[in-house]
């Protein structure tokens, strides 16, 4: 169909050397451009399109990656509904990106790529409370395994980059690994804050758990108290309606 180039630069907002290359425009006797075919596969080109295989690759991936909606955690919402462990990662993602003026020097792409992909392994087996997690449990070797089975579709080179993340993260020898493991604790007792009224060792549990992780940093540290805060106030209110 006829289409004037200044109106498809308006719809899809680019400058006339890019509209040239994505569509490949000729003139109509009558000066209209017409749409011969489209050329996408030009790598200057913004989210250029890709090889189909590699795109399956992806999308499968993406597909296989879903069942984290479906593993549970030990917690649970507000309102008493187990919580899944794409759940925790979305919020520990969004929990990142609430402090990054305060990450300066911190690669917060990287540090926001660990938080997405450290529990993906649970997406094969599950996740294991941490109050039953136990040395030489081989949890972590499972889990790896697991997770390489979930990336078995995509492209090598994807594949073997979300390896390393996965193995950063679990050697949290990097800043942004030890971050991420630091957020990673204090948005479990958050969560935690929100259930429904759990039982006293329930949260005697949480002020002890991960301060190895938290305590690192001072600004981990610093919500950390505030954390610990809110639970001696839940555990105060426990006791006294025990009473």
């Amino acid at each position: 169909m006829p289409c004037q180039t200044d109106d498809l630069r308006a719809s899809y907002g680019m400058s006339q050397r890019h509209l040239h290359k994505l569509f490949r425009l000729s003139k109509s006797c009558s000066g209209n451009v017409i749409i011969d075919t489209m050329s996408l596969s030009d790598p200057e080109m913004p989210a250029a399109a890709m090889q189909p295989q590699r795109l399956t690759g992806l999308l499968t991936f993406l597909q296989e990656a879903e069942r984290l909606k479906d593993t549970l955690r030990s917690g649970s919402t507000r309102q008493g509904r187990p919580e899944s462990t794409a759940e925790h990662s979305w919020r520990l993602a969004l929990m990142v990106l609430l402090f990054e003026r305060e990450l300066a020097g911190v690669d917060l792409s990287r540090l926001m790529k660990l938080c997405l992909i450290h529990d993906l392994g649970e997406a094969i087996s599950g996740d294991v409370p941490a109050p039953l997690q136990r040395d030489g449990d081989d949890r972590e070797k499972r889990e790896r395994a697991d997770f390489q089975t979930l990336c078995a579709s995509l492209p090598a080179d994807v594949s073997r980059d979300f390896l390393v993340l996965w193995d950063e993260y679990a050697q949290a020898e990097t800043l942004e690994a030890r971050l991420a493991k630091a957020f990673d604790k204090l948005e479990t007792i958050k969560q935690h804050h929100l259930m429904p009224p759990q039982s006293v060792e329930f949260h005697e549990f949480n002020l002890t758990y991960g301060r190895e992780r938290t305590d690192v940093f001072p600004l981990t540290r610093q919500i950390r108290d505030i954390v610990d805060e809110n639970t001696l106030q839940i555990l105060s209110e426990l006791r006294k309606s025990a009473d």
